[in-house]
């Protein structure tokens, strides 16, 4: 009989945590060895062949790691997944395994900032080029693309405009031009968006963020689609290192295992802190998937099984009423990063922006005044009025500097 498939936050709980065979415990043990013995050299040499499954070195797998690709996979409803040593090394070996000199890269324009610095900058330096885009426009992906494009890649929501990009398009377009469709899935996390279901071929996460759930590991993971992606990606990795920690996995599959229910506090108290700041004078404009007017409402529920926890606004004052808003807030946390059971703010384009040009930024969507704000899970009831008395003392502070002047 077919084995009934599980609900999300069920896989995240048991997916990769088999009992260990040897004493039965249920946690995933930590195998903190850097290689593995062989029962003879004929075994090496098969296991080096590919012709037995087994371990060899932890740069080229290892059994911690493995539970945490596995589970990681399942919920992705991927063929495999490749643990790395950071969301950059996630994305860097993707773009290593299938760009070469004179290849040409299609990517979202709001994309987080050192994945689209990564092939600008660097990459540029061997002759890949590349189109930075509003791929949220699909004529636009349509117009972008060159006999020499070998790859779309594109982050949904995007970070940190909150604009999203229609994957199911962005797909057909990817299969008409024989394209490699990458999906930054960092924001959404397998709960609430599955790419590969909607015809990407490879997904990439920062796993610091919502899979780990807890600001105290870096790390990253590539999903692939089928056999022959996880393949070429498995044997680039192995070449330019960026593996993961063994100990790092472990803690990180700790973590995936309350993903669903950190989400579902998290979402609920952004939806809360987006009705407040709708309402509030200090504030110019809100982008959120749950916000009333949010101009993309139909892909939100054709791809998206929640608005999220990610948010972003705009103040008024400008870049110094966003600075003097970050530092009145007093339960959010003034500091990069997302995803963690702790809410965060920051501002873009002073900082996890500000390597790109401001130009750049501003046709990105990055403007002065985005502040972005990443919701944990504490008290929503907390969380808003924390918010509403920082934007009221900067609303009564515009009044009283209008009275003076007038």
């Amino acid at each position: 009989m077919k084995a009934k498939k599980r609900g999300i936050n069920t896989q995240s709980v048991h997916a990769g945590a088999s009992p260990d065979p040897q004493y039965g415990a249920v946690s995933v043990p930590i195998y903190q060895s850097s290689t593995f013995v062989f029962d003879s050299v004929d075994q090496g040499a098969r296991r080096f062949s590919g012709d037995e499954d087994g371990f060899i070195y932890t740069r080229m797998g290892n059994p911690t790691t493995r539970a945490l690709e596995e589970a990681v996979a399942s919920l992705e409803g991927g063929w495999g997944a490749i643990a790395t040593s950071s969301g950059m090394a996630a994305i860097t070996n993707v773009f290593f395994a299938y760009l070469e000199a004179g290849a040409h890269v299609v990517g979202t324009d709001a994309v987080y900032g050192p994945s689209r610095v990564v092939v600008e900058k660097h990459f540029a330096r061997f002759g890949v080029q590349s189109d930075f885009i509003d791929t949220s426009v699909l004529d636009k992906v349509r117009a972008a693309i060159r006999p020499e494009t070998r790859m779309l890649y594109i982050e949904t929501p995007e970070n940190p405009t909150i604009r999203l990009t229609d994957i199911a398009g962005c797909a057909e377009i990817a299969r008409e031009h024989d394209l490699l469709l990458v999906v930054d899935n960092t924001f959404a996390t397998p709960i609430l968006q599955r790419p590969l279901e909607l015809g990407a071929d490879v997904v990439v996460h920062s796993m610091t963020k919502f899979i780990n759930g807890h600001a105290d590991v870096v790390a990253g993971v590539i999903v692939a689609g089928n056999e022959e992606h996880w393949r070429t990606l498995r044997v680039s990795l192995n070449h330019h290192g960026g593996c993961i920690d063994p100990h790092q996995a472990w803690l990180v599959h700790r973590g995936l295992k309350t993903l669903g229910l950190r989400l579902k506090q998290a979402q609920s108290n952004a939806v809360a802190i987006c009705r407040a700041l709708e309402d509030h004078p200090a504030i110019e404009w809100v982008r959120y998937p749950g916000a009333r007017d949010f101009p993309q409402r139909d892909l939100v529920e054709s791809q998206m099984d929640g608005p999220g926890a990610v948010l972003c606004f705009g103040v008024t004052g400008g870049l110094e009423g966003g600075r003097r808003l970050m530092e009145r807030v007093k339960v959010a946390t003034l500091a990069v990063s997302l995803g963690g059971v702790e809410t965060l703010i920051e501002h873009p384009a002073s900082m996890t922006h500000a390597s790109l040009p401001r130009e750049q930024r501003e046709e990105a969507g990055i403007t002065d005044n985005l502040v972005r704000l990443a919701v944990g899970c504490e008290d929503a009831e907390d969380l808003v009025d924390d918010l509403r008395d920082a934007l009221d003392s900067l609303q009564l502070e515009a009044e009283v500097s209008a009275t003076a002047s007038s």
